[in-house]
């Protein structure tokens, strides 16, 4: 964002927590399949010589910092991931671990199961909505500046749009354009007055940035 001339407000809203969880043995599992960058950390360095299938370029890149080799990405949201398996992997083969966040990943499970896989399936990390709007996005939102405000995932959107009701700031939205990754978060933000809302022509961060061209 900084290199498009424009200045970034970093704004977490979402905590994270790795979950305490029986995995099964690395050598015995045909690949990792990941749907967020909070799933690689959670995966301990036993994994990092397992073949790993990312939603997309910035969990990958994230997989290949953390030291995993042999990473593909599919470049896109869960379903591109269910065809990036099918087209890399041998089905049925050796077991399929797919390491999602708590209450995720059971379309997805299911789709790979239907594709002829076995699928373990661990959720191993929690996202919890932060308590309060970080004091750093309420201040942008007093503000008279703020042109855009994007949202990587549904969760987030939700944790927002909970968060500026109770600071009392959801009026201040109405000269904002909301940004999407998908029709999930878009959904989640049209409880709010924006000036608009669009959603990203594909799930990657390249589509986000290019609705701010």
């Amino acid at each position: 964002m900084a290199a498009l001339g424009l200045a970034p407000v970093a704004a977490p809203l979402l905590e994270i927590a790795t979950l305490p969880v029986d995995l099964p043995d690395p050598a015995e599992t045909g690949a990792v399949l990941v749907t967020s960058g909070n799933a690689i950390r959670a995966l301990p360095a036993s994994w990092r010589g397992t073949k790993l299938l990312a939603v997309g370029d910035a969990t990958a890149r994230l997989a290949r910092a953390a030291g995993f080799i042999d990473i593909h990405s599919a470049d896109g949201d869960a379903w591109a991931l269910a065809d990036l398996a099918a087209r890399r992997l041998p089905a049925p083969g050796a077991p399929l671990l797919l390491a999602s966040g708590a209450r995720q990943g059971v379309g997805l499970a299911a789709e790979l199961r239907r594709r002829g896989f076995e699928v373990i399936h661990r959720e191993v990390y929690a996202a919890t909505p932060a308590s309060a709007l970080p004091p750093v996005a309420a201040e942008a939102l007093r503000g008279e500046t703020l042109r855009a405000a994007l949202f990587f995932s549904a969760e987030t959107a939700r944790a927002f749009v909970t968060l500026v009701g109770a600071a009392g700031l959801a009026p201040r939205v109405a000269d904002v354009e909301a940004l999407a990754i998908g029709r999930p978060a878009c959904v989640a933000l049209e409880a709010l007055p924006w000036r608009a809302i669009r959603v990203a022509a594909r799930p990657t961060q390249d589509e986000m940035l290019a609705l701010l061209r």
